[in-house]
Protein backbone atom coordinates (compact mmCIF):
# COMPACT_ATOMS: atom_id res chain seq x y z
CA UNK A 1 0.00 0.00 0.00
CA UNK A 2 2.88 2.33 0.80
CA UNK A 3 4.46 1.61 -2.58
CA UNK A 4 1.16 2.33 -4.32
CA UNK A 5 0.77 5.60 -2.39
CA UNK A 6 4.29 6.65 -3.38
CA UNK A 7 3.54 5.79 -7.01
CA UNK A 8 0.36 7.88 -6.90
CA UNK A 9 2.22 10.81 -5.31
CA UNK A 10 4.95 10.74 -7.95
CA UNK A 11 2.37 10.57 -10.75
CA UNK A 12 0.41 13.43 -9.16
CA UNK A 13 3.52 15.66 -9.07
CA UNK A 14 4.42 15.03 -12.71
CA UNK A 15 0.83 15.45 -13.88
CA UNK A 16 0.54 18.69 -11.94
CA UNK A 17 3.52 20.04 -13.90
CA UNK A 18 1.40 19.59 -17.03
CA UNK A 19 -1.40 21.63 -15.47
CA UNK A 20 1.10 24.44 -14.88
CA UNK A 21 2.40 24.21 -18.45
CA UNK A 22 -0.90 24.39 -20.28
CA UNK A 23 -2.17 27.16 -18.00
CA UNK A 24 0.94 29.23 -18.69
CA UNK A 25 0.82 28.71 -22.45
CA UNK A 26 -2.94 29.27 -22.78
CA UNK A 27 -2.78 32.70 -21.14
CA UNK A 28 0.50 33.65 -22.82
CA UNK A 29 -1.14 32.96 -26.17
CA UNK A 30 -4.08 35.12 -25.03
CA UNK A 31 -1.59 37.96 -24.58
CA UNK A 32 -0.92 37.83 -28.31
CA UNK A 33 -4.54 38.62 -29.16
CA UNK A 34 -4.42 42.43 -28.57
CA UNK A 35 -1.22 42.52 -30.61
CA UNK A 36 -2.75 40.54 -33.47
CA UNK A 37 -5.80 42.82 -33.35
CA UNK A 38 -3.53 45.83 -33.94
CA UNK A 39 -1.30 44.14 -36.53
CA UNK A 40 -4.22 43.06 -38.73
CA UNK A 41 -6.44 46.05 -37.77
CA UNK A 42 -9.44 43.89 -36.86
CA UNK A 43 -12.67 44.53 -34.94
CA UNK A 44 -13.54 42.55 -31.81
CA UNK A 45 -15.74 40.08 -33.68
CA UNK A 46 -12.94 39.03 -36.02
CA UNK A 47 -10.28 39.19 -33.33
CA UNK A 48 -12.03 36.53 -31.28
CA UNK A 49 -11.72 34.14 -34.24
CA UNK A 50 -8.11 33.73 -33.12
CA UNK A 51 -9.20 32.32 -29.78
CA UNK A 52 -11.98 30.41 -31.51
CA UNK A 53 -9.29 28.47 -33.40
CA UNK A 54 -7.76 27.61 -30.04
CA UNK A 55 -10.94 26.38 -28.36
CA UNK A 56 -12.53 24.74 -31.39
CA UNK A 57 -9.64 22.29 -31.17
CA UNK A 58 -11.08 21.00 -27.90
CA UNK A 59 -14.36 20.19 -29.66
CA UNK A 60 -12.69 18.58 -32.67
CA UNK A 61 -9.91 16.67 -30.91
CA UNK A 62 -11.41 15.54 -27.57
CA UNK A 63 -13.27 12.40 -28.70
CA UNK A 64 -10.53 11.24 -31.12
CA UNK A 65 -8.05 11.85 -28.29
CA UNK A 66 -10.09 9.60 -25.99
CA UNK A 67 -10.09 6.83 -28.60
CA UNK A 68 -6.37 7.30 -29.25
CA UNK A 69 -5.50 7.14 -25.56
CA UNK A 70 -7.26 3.78 -25.14
CA UNK A 71 -5.05 2.40 -27.93
CA UNK A 72 -1.63 3.86 -27.16
CA UNK A 73 -1.99 4.46 -23.42
CA UNK A 74 -1.99 7.63 -21.35
CA UNK A 75 1.77 7.96 -21.04
CA UNK A 76 2.37 7.84 -24.81
CA UNK A 77 -0.64 10.11 -25.25
CA UNK A 78 0.90 12.74 -22.97
CA UNK A 79 4.21 12.56 -24.86
CA UNK A 80 2.34 12.92 -28.17
CA UNK A 81 0.37 15.87 -26.79
CA UNK A 82 3.58 17.61 -25.75
CA UNK A 83 5.12 17.06 -29.19
CA UNK A 84 2.06 18.58 -30.87
CA UNK A 85 2.19 21.53 -28.46
CA UNK A 86 5.83 22.14 -29.40
CA UNK A 87 4.90 22.13 -33.10
CA UNK A 88 2.18 24.68 -32.38
CA UNK A 89 4.68 26.99 -30.67
CA UNK A 90 7.08 26.66 -33.59
CA UNK A 91 4.35 27.77 -36.03
CA UNK A 92 4.35 31.20 -34.40
CA UNK A 93 7.81 31.73 -35.89
CA UNK A 94 6.74 31.84 -39.58
CA UNK A 95 3.40 33.44 -38.63
CA UNK A 96 5.17 36.45 -37.12
CA UNK A 97 7.95 36.45 -39.72
CA UNK A 98 5.49 36.83 -42.62
CA UNK A 99 2.65 38.54 -40.69
CA UNK A 100 0.31 35.78 -41.88
CA UNK A 101 -3.04 35.59 -40.07
CA UNK A 102 -3.88 32.04 -41.25
CA UNK A 103 -0.58 30.66 -39.97
CA UNK A 104 -1.31 32.26 -36.60
CA UNK A 105 -4.66 30.45 -36.65
CA UNK A 106 -2.92 27.16 -37.52
CA UNK A 107 -0.49 27.71 -34.64
CA UNK A 108 -3.34 28.31 -32.20
CA UNK A 109 -5.24 25.23 -33.38
CA UNK A 110 -2.16 22.96 -33.31
CA UNK A 111 -1.13 24.13 -29.85
CA UNK A 112 -4.66 23.62 -28.52
CA UNK A 113 -4.82 20.13 -30.07
CA UNK A 114 -1.81 19.08 -28.03
CA UNK A 115 -3.27 20.62 -24.88
CA UNK A 116 -6.57 18.81 -25.55
CA UNK A 117 -4.89 15.41 -25.65
CA UNK A 118 -3.15 16.16 -22.36
CA UNK A 119 -6.37 17.48 -20.76
CA UNK A 120 -8.38 14.40 -21.75
CA UNK A 121 -5.74 12.29 -20.03
CA UNK A 122 -4.77 14.41 -17.03
CA UNK A 123 -8.12 15.58 -15.60
CA UNK A 124 -9.69 12.14 -15.02
CA UNK A 125 -6.28 10.68 -14.16
CA UNK A 126 -5.85 13.08 -11.23
CA UNK A 127 -9.46 12.44 -10.16
CA UNK A 128 -8.76 8.69 -10.09
CA UNK A 129 -5.48 8.87 -8.11
CA UNK A 130 -7.21 8.16 -4.81
CA UNK A 131 -10.68 8.10 -3.30
CA UNK A 132 -13.75 9.43 -5.13
CA UNK A 133 -14.57 11.65 -2.12
CA UNK A 134 -11.25 13.46 -2.48
CA UNK A 135 -11.43 13.87 -6.27
CA UNK A 136 -12.59 17.50 -6.19
CA UNK A 137 -9.88 18.41 -3.70
CA UNK A 138 -7.12 16.74 -5.74
CA UNK A 139 -8.22 18.31 -9.00
CA UNK A 140 -8.53 21.72 -7.34
CA UNK A 141 -4.96 21.36 -6.07
CA UNK A 142 -3.64 20.43 -9.54
CA UNK A 143 -5.65 23.26 -11.05
CA UNK A 144 -4.07 25.61 -8.49
CA UNK A 145 -0.73 25.00 -10.21
CA UNK A 146 -2.49 25.53 -13.53
CA UNK A 147 -3.44 28.93 -12.12
CA UNK A 148 0.17 29.54 -11.06
CA UNK A 149 1.02 29.25 -14.75
CA UNK A 150 -1.83 31.58 -15.71
CA UNK A 151 -0.64 34.07 -13.08
CA UNK A 152 2.92 34.24 -14.39
CA UNK A 153 1.92 34.34 -18.06
CA UNK A 154 0.30 37.82 -18.07
CA UNK A 155 3.53 39.31 -16.70
CA UNK A 156 5.55 37.70 -19.49
CA UNK A 157 2.92 38.70 -22.03
CA UNK A 158 2.68 42.31 -20.83
CA UNK A 159 6.43 42.85 -20.64
CA UNK A 160 7.54 40.98 -23.74
CA UNK A 161 4.57 40.64 -26.13
CA UNK A 162 2.73 43.92 -25.47
CA UNK A 163 5.64 46.16 -24.54
CA UNK A 164 5.97 48.01 -27.86
CA UNK A 165 3.50 49.92 -30.01
CA UNK A 166 2.22 48.26 -33.18
CA UNK A 167 2.15 50.61 -36.15
CA UNK A 168 -0.92 50.92 -38.37
CA UNK A 169 -0.69 50.12 -42.11
CA UNK A 170 -0.65 53.85 -42.89
CA UNK A 171 2.27 54.44 -40.52
CA UNK A 172 4.20 51.51 -42.00
CA UNK A 173 3.74 52.82 -45.54
CA UNK A 174 5.37 56.11 -44.53
CA UNK A 175 8.57 54.31 -43.46
CA UNK A 176 11.58 53.94 -45.73
CA UNK A 177 12.32 50.43 -47.02
CA UNK A 178 15.17 50.03 -44.53
CA UNK A 179 13.09 51.29 -41.61
CA UNK A 180 10.20 49.06 -42.68
CA UNK A 181 12.45 45.98 -42.80
CA UNK A 182 13.87 46.79 -39.38
CA UNK A 183 10.39 47.31 -37.96
CA UNK A 184 9.12 43.98 -39.30
CA UNK A 185 12.19 42.16 -37.98
CA UNK A 186 11.86 43.67 -34.50
CA UNK A 187 8.13 42.97 -34.36
CA UNK A 188 8.61 39.33 -35.42
CA UNK A 189 11.37 38.77 -32.86
CA UNK A 190 9.05 39.97 -30.08
CA UNK A 191 6.86 36.92 -30.71
CA UNK A 192 9.45 34.45 -31.98
CA UNK A 193 11.92 34.38 -29.09
CA UNK A 194 9.44 33.55 -26.27
CA UNK A 195 7.75 30.79 -28.25
CA UNK A 196 11.02 29.22 -29.41
CA UNK A 197 12.10 28.99 -25.76
CA UNK A 198 8.75 27.49 -24.77
CA UNK A 199 8.95 24.94 -27.59
CA UNK A 200 12.38 23.87 -26.34
CA UNK A 201 11.08 23.49 -22.77
CA UNK A 202 8.12 21.39 -23.97
CA UNK A 203 10.45 19.05 -25.87
CA UNK A 204 12.53 18.53 -22.71
CA UNK A 205 9.37 17.82 -20.69
CA UNK A 206 8.23 15.34 -23.35
CA UNK A 207 11.54 13.47 -23.06
CA UNK A 208 11.11 13.31 -19.27
CA UNK A 209 7.59 11.88 -19.59
CA UNK A 210 8.83 9.30 -22.09
CA UNK A 211 11.05 7.78 -19.38
CA UNK A 212 8.94 8.01 -16.19
CA UNK A 213 6.57 5.32 -14.94
CA UNK A 214 2.90 6.21 -14.47
CA UNK A 215 0.48 3.87 -12.65
CA UNK A 216 -2.32 2.38 -14.77
CA UNK A 217 -5.55 3.44 -13.11
CA UNK A 218 -7.84 4.10 -16.10
CA UNK A 219 -9.69 1.15 -17.61
CA UNK A 220 -11.28 0.89 -21.03
CA UNK A 221 -14.88 2.10 -21.04
CA UNK A 222 -17.74 -0.23 -22.01
CA UNK A 223 -19.20 -0.25 -25.51
CA UNK A 224 -22.15 2.10 -25.99
CA UNK A 225 -20.93 4.38 -23.23
CA UNK A 226 -21.33 7.61 -25.20
CA UNK A 227 -24.98 6.87 -25.96
CA UNK A 228 -25.59 6.20 -22.29
CA UNK A 229 -23.87 9.43 -21.26
CA UNK A 230 -25.81 11.54 -23.74
CA UNK A 231 -29.02 10.30 -22.09
CA UNK A 232 -27.68 11.07 -18.61
CA UNK A 233 -29.21 14.35 -17.35
CA UNK A 234 -26.44 14.97 -14.81
CA UNK A 235 -23.78 14.43 -17.46
CA UNK A 236 -25.38 16.91 -19.86
CA UNK A 237 -25.90 19.49 -17.10
CA UNK A 238 -22.22 19.20 -16.21
CA UNK A 239 -21.14 19.52 -19.86
CA UNK A 240 -23.23 22.69 -20.18
CA UNK A 241 -21.63 23.95 -16.97
CA UNK A 242 -18.12 23.44 -18.41
CA UNK A 243 -19.22 25.06 -21.70
CA UNK A 244 -20.55 28.19 -19.98
CA UNK A 245 -17.77 28.41 -17.38
CA UNK A 246 -14.92 28.27 -19.92
CA UNK A 247 -16.82 30.70 -22.13
CA UNK A 248 -17.25 33.19 -19.28
CA UNK A 249 -13.65 32.79 -18.09
CA UNK A 250 -12.19 33.37 -21.56
CA UNK A 251 -14.57 36.27 -22.31
CA UNK A 252 -13.50 38.11 -19.18
CA UNK A 253 -9.97 37.02 -18.47
CA UNK A 254 -8.16 36.96 -21.77
CA UNK A 255 -7.76 39.46 -24.56
CA UNK A 256 -10.75 41.60 -23.68
CA UNK A 257 -9.65 42.83 -20.26
CA UNK A 258 -6.88 45.00 -21.69
CA UNK A 259 -9.33 46.51 -24.18
CA UNK A 260 -11.98 46.96 -21.50
CA UNK A 261 -9.56 48.88 -19.29
CA UNK A 262 -8.30 50.89 -22.26
CA UNK A 263 -11.87 51.82 -23.17
CA UNK A 264 -12.26 53.36 -19.70
CA UNK A 265 -8.90 55.19 -20.18
CA UNK A 266 -7.52 53.49 -17.09
CA UNK A 267 -3.94 53.83 -18.34
CA UNK A 268 -4.16 57.51 -17.42
CA UNK A 269 -5.81 56.80 -14.06
CA UNK A 270 -3.11 54.25 -13.22
CA UNK A 271 -0.26 56.48 -14.41
CA UNK A 272 -1.53 59.35 -12.25
CA UNK A 273 -1.98 57.17 -9.15
CA UNK A 274 1.23 56.72 -7.11
CA UNK A 275 -0.15 53.52 -5.55
CA UNK A 276 -1.22 51.91 -8.84
CA UNK A 277 1.94 52.80 -10.74
CA UNK A 278 3.99 51.50 -7.79
CA UNK A 279 2.13 48.19 -7.98
CA UNK A 280 2.78 47.94 -11.73
CA UNK A 281 6.47 48.80 -11.41
CA UNK A 282 6.95 46.41 -8.49
CA UNK A 283 5.71 43.55 -10.65
CA UNK A 284 7.72 44.74 -13.68
CA UNK A 285 10.89 45.12 -11.59
CA UNK A 286 11.12 41.32 -11.43
CA UNK A 287 12.24 41.57 -15.06
CA UNK A 288 14.22 44.81 -14.63
CA UNK A 289 11.57 46.84 -16.45
CA UNK A 290 9.53 49.94 -15.62
CA UNK A 291 6.46 51.54 -17.13
CA UNK A 292 7.75 55.08 -17.57
CA UNK A 293 7.78 54.81 -21.38
CA UNK A 294 5.71 51.66 -21.85
CA UNK A 295 2.86 51.14 -24.27
CA UNK A 296 -0.56 51.55 -22.54
CA UNK A 297 -1.49 47.93 -23.37
CA UNK A 298 1.55 46.74 -21.45
CA UNK A 299 0.72 48.86 -18.40
CA UNK A 300 -2.88 47.64 -18.36
CA UNK A 301 -1.92 44.04 -19.18
CA UNK A 302 0.27 43.74 -16.09
CA UNK A 303 -2.81 44.00 -13.86
CA UNK A 304 -4.32 40.84 -15.37
CA UNK A 305 -1.95 39.04 -13.00
CA UNK A 306 -4.50 39.75 -10.28
CA UNK A 307 -7.26 37.97 -12.22
CA UNK A 308 -5.22 34.80 -12.68
CA UNK A 309 -3.45 35.17 -9.32
CA UNK A 310 -6.85 35.27 -7.64
CA UNK A 311 -7.72 32.03 -9.43
CA UNK A 312 -4.53 30.44 -8.11
CA UNK A 313 -5.18 31.52 -4.51
CA UNK A 314 -8.82 30.45 -4.80
CA UNK A 315 -7.86 26.96 -5.96
CA UNK A 316 -5.50 26.39 -3.06
CA UNK A 317 -8.31 27.52 -0.75
CA UNK A 318 -10.79 25.44 -2.73
CA UNK A 319 -8.65 22.30 -2.33
CA UNK A 320 -9.32 22.64 1.41
CA UNK A 321 -12.92 23.87 1.26
CA UNK A 322 -14.07 21.01 -0.98
CA UNK A 323 -12.70 18.58 1.59
CA UNK A 324 -14.70 19.96 4.51
CA UNK A 325 -17.81 21.33 2.69
CA UNK A 326 -19.90 19.67 0.01
CA UNK A 327 -18.33 20.69 -3.34
CA UNK A 328 -21.73 21.64 -4.75
CA UNK A 329 -22.25 24.19 -1.98
CA UNK A 330 -18.79 25.69 -2.52
CA UNK A 331 -19.45 25.92 -6.26
CA UNK A 332 -22.80 27.68 -5.73
CA UNK A 333 -21.33 30.27 -3.36
CA UNK A 334 -18.38 31.02 -5.65
CA UNK A 335 -20.69 31.36 -8.68
CA UNK A 336 -22.90 33.80 -6.77
CA UNK A 337 -19.86 35.91 -5.82
CA UNK A 338 -18.51 35.86 -9.39
CA UNK A 339 -21.87 37.04 -10.72
CA UNK A 340 -21.92 39.80 -8.10
CA UNK A 341 -18.47 41.05 -9.16
CA UNK A 342 -19.54 41.19 -12.81
CA UNK A 343 -22.68 43.11 -11.85
CA UNK A 344 -20.62 45.63 -9.85
CA UNK A 345 -18.24 46.18 -12.78
CA UNK A 346 -21.18 46.72 -15.15
CA UNK A 347 -22.62 49.42 -12.92
CA UNK A 348 -19.41 51.29 -12.01
CA UNK A 349 -16.48 53.03 -13.70
CA UNK A 350 -12.76 53.55 -13.11
CA UNK A 351 -10.78 51.53 -10.59
CA UNK A 352 -13.92 50.07 -8.94
CA UNK A 353 -14.98 48.56 -12.27
CA UNK A 354 -11.42 47.35 -12.83
CA UNK A 355 -10.86 45.68 -9.45
CA UNK A 356 -14.33 44.11 -9.34
CA UNK A 357 -13.86 42.41 -12.71
CA UNK A 358 -10.37 41.27 -11.69
CA UNK A 359 -11.89 39.78 -8.52
CA UNK A 360 -13.95 37.42 -10.70
CA UNK A 361 -10.75 35.38 -11.10
CA UNK A 362 -10.78 34.52 -7.39
CA UNK A 363 -14.28 33.12 -7.61
CA UNK A 364 -13.70 31.40 -10.96
CA UNK A 365 -10.99 29.40 -9.27
CA UNK A 366 -12.80 26.24 -8.19
CA UNK A 367 -15.40 26.11 -10.95
CA UNK A 368 -13.75 23.96 -13.63
CA UNK A 369 -12.36 21.21 -11.38
CA UNK A 370 -15.47 21.13 -9.20
CA UNK A 371 -17.93 20.97 -12.12
CA UNK A 372 -15.69 18.31 -13.69
CA UNK A 373 -15.52 16.03 -10.67
CA UNK A 374 -19.18 16.52 -9.67
CA UNK A 375 -20.14 15.40 -13.17
CA UNK A 376 -17.86 12.33 -13.06
CA UNK A 377 -19.16 11.34 -9.61
CA UNK A 378 -20.95 7.99 -9.76
CA UNK A 379 -20.24 7.28 -13.45
CA UNK A 380 -17.94 4.33 -12.70
CA UNK A 381 -16.37 2.83 -15.83
CA UNK A 382 -17.87 5.60 -17.97
CA UNK A 383 -15.55 8.21 -16.46
CA UNK A 384 -12.97 8.09 -19.25
CA UNK A 385 -15.61 8.66 -21.93
CA UNK A 386 -17.34 11.31 -19.80
CA UNK A 387 -14.02 13.14 -19.57
CA UNK A 388 -13.83 13.27 -23.36
CA UNK A 389 -17.32 14.79 -23.54
CA UNK A 390 -16.49 17.32 -20.83
CA UNK A 391 -13.32 18.33 -22.67
CA UNK A 392 -15.41 18.76 -25.83
CA UNK A 393 -17.50 21.24 -23.86
CA UNK A 394 -14.41 23.44 -23.51
CA UNK A 395 -15.43 24.66 -26.99
CA UNK A 396 -17.48 27.14 -24.97
CA UNK A 397 -14.23 29.10 -24.92
CA UNK A 398 -14.76 29.69 -28.66
CA UNK A 399 -18.54 30.12 -28.84
CA UNK A 400 -19.30 32.36 -25.85
CA UNK A 401 -16.40 34.82 -26.42
CA UNK A 402 -17.35 35.07 -30.11
CA UNK A 403 -20.85 36.17 -29.10
CA UNK A 404 -19.31 38.39 -26.42
CA UNK A 405 -16.99 40.06 -28.95
CA UNK A 406 -19.85 40.84 -31.28
CA UNK A 407 -21.92 42.22 -28.40
CA UNK A 408 -19.01 44.57 -27.62
CA UNK A 409 -18.90 45.73 -31.25
CA UNK A 410 -22.62 46.51 -31.27
CA UNK A 411 -23.41 47.54 -27.68
CA UNK A 412 -20.15 48.10 -25.77
CA UNK A 413 -18.51 46.31 -22.87
CA UNK A 414 -21.05 47.12 -20.17
CA UNK A 415 -23.94 45.50 -22.03
CA UNK A 416 -21.81 42.60 -23.26
CA UNK A 417 -20.90 41.63 -19.69
CA UNK A 418 -24.51 40.50 -19.22
CA UNK A 419 -23.51 37.35 -21.14
CA UNK A 420 -20.92 36.03 -18.63
CA UNK A 421 -23.31 37.11 -15.87
CA UNK A 422 -25.90 34.68 -17.27
CA UNK A 423 -23.23 31.95 -17.45
CA UNK A 424 -22.46 32.32 -13.74
CA UNK A 425 -26.17 32.20 -12.90
CA UNK A 426 -26.39 28.77 -14.56
CA UNK A 427 -23.31 27.55 -12.65
CA UNK A 428 -24.99 28.74 -9.43
CA UNK A 429 -28.03 26.63 -10.38
CA UNK A 430 -25.84 23.60 -11.18
CA UNK A 431 -23.99 23.87 -7.85
CA UNK A 432 -27.23 24.17 -5.88
CA UNK A 433 -28.65 21.14 -7.70
CA UNK A 434 -25.59 19.02 -6.88
CA UNK A 435 -25.58 20.23 -3.27
CA UNK A 436 -29.19 19.12 -2.83
CA UNK A 437 -28.46 15.74 -4.41
CA UNK A 438 -25.70 15.14 -1.83
CA UNK A 439 -27.61 16.62 1.09
CA UNK A 440 -28.18 13.36 2.88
Amino acid sequence: MSQRSTSYTTAFIFLTSLFFLWGFITVLVDSLVPRIKDVFEMNYGRTILVQSAFFIAFFVVSLPAGVLLTKIGYKKGIVLGLCIMACGCLLFYPASEYRNFMVFMMGYFTLASGITIIQVAANPYVALLGSEEGASSRLNLSQAFNSLGTTIAPIIGALFLLSDSVKSSEEIEQLSETAKANYYAAEAATVQVPFLLIAGFIVVLGIIFAFINLPKVVQQSPRGGYRSLLRNKGMMMGALGIFLYVGAEVSIGSSFLVNYFKGMHLEHVIAESPVMIRIANTIASIFNKTFSDADPKSLLGIFIIFYWGGAMIGRFIGAYLTRVIKPGKVLAVFALLAASMVAISINTEGLVAMWSILAVGLFNSIMFPTIFTLTLDGLGTLKAQASGLLCMAIVGGAVVPYIFGNLIDFFGFKTAFALPLICYCYILFFGQTKALQHRY
